[in-house]
């Protein structure tokens, strides 16, 4: 896999080599959750959605006997496991709506710190996946421009991406809310609304690219179905190309999940087998983290 990136940066970036790309067009897309840092045993914006819930709980008596906030507030987590998209759906519009863009912002920021992965127990900041950072400091330092591209909310990630990953916020492309522009006391504000704007997954993915970004990628690293149609949008360009997938086979040092390759199936960051054979017959590149990843996460922080 190192290989294949260094080859492709050295032919992207030969000026007079066939394959040179203009730096301005050096375009890499990653993938946020499962490929940038852990997305088990739930997504990072799903911890601060139940967080949220608690919160908010005082305020609407009525969640204790309604789901899906009722099994949230039981801490029933073989419940919450099984959620559907319409629950999550659900707990985002009322935990995630109803503020402006910047309360929201400081929410986000203030509960960072405080969060907890329920598994690994560390702040999901510290979760970060060592050798991705890595990869994208070598593409930065080579003129590469490096951009999340995330099925999570876009205005969660903003918050810390530099911080964690160097990548700017107009960097970041995601699912967002509605907005609407309105005054209040006098000031203008964007007004988070309770109802979906824009899904940044699956087929989602390649469009919100082309939608905020305007070019199509060189590189595309994701790890589940969700990112599917990203990889394929990618490769399908001319010149030299790389689609790459993260697979999580390392229960050990972190955790195991496909179900491609017989390991244990899952509703979070679903890596199916129909994706794995789709990646050897394209020439995708599987990254194995049990085989491949010397170091998975950074020390921890002193």
């Amino acid at each position: 896999m190192k290989s294949a990136i260094v080859a492709l940066v050295k032919e992207t970036t030969t000026e007079g080599a066939a394959g040179y790309v203009e730096p301005a067009d050096r375009i890499v897309v990653f993938d946020q959750d499962g490929t940038l840092w852990a997305e088990h045993p739930l997504y990072s914006q799903a911890l601060f959605a139940l967080d949220r819930v608690a919160t908010l709980a005082p305020e609407h008596p009525e969640w204790k006997t309604t789901e899906p906030f009722k099994s949230v507030l039981a801490n029933d987590f073989a419940t919450i496991a099984k959620f559907s998209e319409k629950d999550w759906l659900e707990i985002v519009a009322a935990t995630h709506a109803g503020m402006s863009t910047e309360q929201f912002e400081k929410i986000v920021t203030d509960w960072l710190p405080t969060s907890k992965n329920p598994v690994l127990k560390r702040p999901v900041t510290e979760l970060v996946y060592q050798p991705m950072l890595e990869v994208l400091a070598y593409l930065r330092a080579n003129g590469f421009n490096t951009y999340i591209v995330t099925g999570g909310g876009q205005e969660f990630v903003r918050p810390y991406a530099d911080a964690v990953y160097g990548i700017q916020r107009e960097q970041v492309v995601g699912s967002s809310v509605a907005t609407k522009f309105e005054y209040k006391d006098g000031k203008a504000e964007l007004l988070r609304e309770p109802k979906l704007f824009f899904n940044s997954n699956y087929e989602g993915k390649p469009i919100g690219i082309n939608l905020f970004i305007g070019k199509r990628p060189l590189i595309a690293f994701g790890n589940s179905d969700g990112d599917r149609q990203m990889l394929e949008w990618t490769t399908a360009g001319e010149g030299p190309r790389l689609g790459v997938l993260v697979l999580h086979d390392d229960a050990t040092r972190e955790f195991a999940y496909g179900p491609a390759d017989g390991l244990p199936d899952t509703k979070v960051g679903t890596f199916s087998q129909s994706l794995m054979d789709e990646a050897h017959a394209r020439k995708w590149h599987v990254i194995s983290m049990k085989n491949d990843w010397a170091t998975i996460f950074p020390k921890p922080a002193e």
